[in-house]
């Protein structure tokens, strides 16, 4: 081999290597980029978030039970999620979930300022003010700590579900999934903001019963979740197994 050739090989192995290196590069920046539908349900994730943590401070009676208005759009946040890990996996789920517990303590926090700033002598709404945006701190930790376990819960057990089950019986995860987020979401919310306020016995049937309607929630819109499921993966031409990845809930650069 003469020593042009030898340069010639060098300059095209130098020529392939960055040709490589870009196309991984691109691939990384490809991979780290989100779609419309994933951004719109991003969205959503975090408006129900923060209009469950508003609407839960009225107290409404449906029939013969009474709950907090928050029960009408929390639930629709454990759907999104469940979409988001079945479509684009448990690293966009986890993404998701910290923007939006981010997203909702800084409304929280946001709230407590405007609260402690003094009124305008002439405004007469500040009481009212005050009892929708004052969140108690015990409140707050117990809403914040209890998103997170519940979301990252469902999101582990709707992953782990699909691929045991090899990508099937979507409906069935969804139920588990949801059980499973709620009931962690409840023995951590109630037992922080109300022990000591609400005798044991009723905080058991506070719970279970928050878990059941929560869960019969998802039963009864689950046809629309699944038509929004399939609509989404044959727009996207994505369907996500979540194999070899790490469910490191702090791996949040890992999309």
């Amino acid at each position: 081999m003469t020593s042009d050739q030898i340069i010639i090989r060098i300059f095209v192995a130098v020529i392939t290597i960055r040709v490589l290196g870009n196309h991984v590069k691109k691939t990384r920046k490809m991979n780290q980029k989100v779609s419309v539908p994933f951004m719109l349900l991003g969205i959503l994730f975090n408006v129900c978030l923060i209009a469950a943590n508003l609407l839960e401070t009225k107290v409404i009676q449906i029939g013969p039970l009474t709950v907090t208005a928050g029960l009408l759009v929390f639930p629709i946040s454990y759907i999104i999620n469940d979409c988001m890990t079945e479509v684009w996996g448990y690293r966009k789920a986890r993404l998701i979930i910290w923007t939006g517990f981010a997203m909702n303590f800084l409304v929280v926090g946001l709230g407590l300022i405007a609260v402690a700033i003094p009124a305008a002598p002439f405004w007469t709404g500040e009481a009212h003010f005050n009892f929708v945006f004052g969140l108690a701190p015990r409140i707050a930790v117990a809403s914040m700590a209890a998103f997170l376990v519940g979301s990252f819960l469902n999101a582990y057990v709707m992953s782990r579900m699909k691929l045991s089950s090899g990508g099937k019986h979507f409906s069935l995860r969804a139920i588990w999934s949801t059980v499973v987020g709620e009931t962690g979401d409840s023995l951590i919310f109630f037992p922080i903001a109300f022990a000591g306020l609400i005798p044991p016995p009723e905080l058991l049937k506070l719970m279970a019963l928050q878990i059941v309607l929560k869960t019969l929630y998802e039963v009864i819109v689950l046809p629309v979740t699944i038509r929004v499921v399939k609509t989404i993966k044959k727009t996207e031409k994505i369907d996500t197994y979540d194999e070899n990845i790490s469910y490191n809930i702090l791996r949040i650069k890992d999309i």
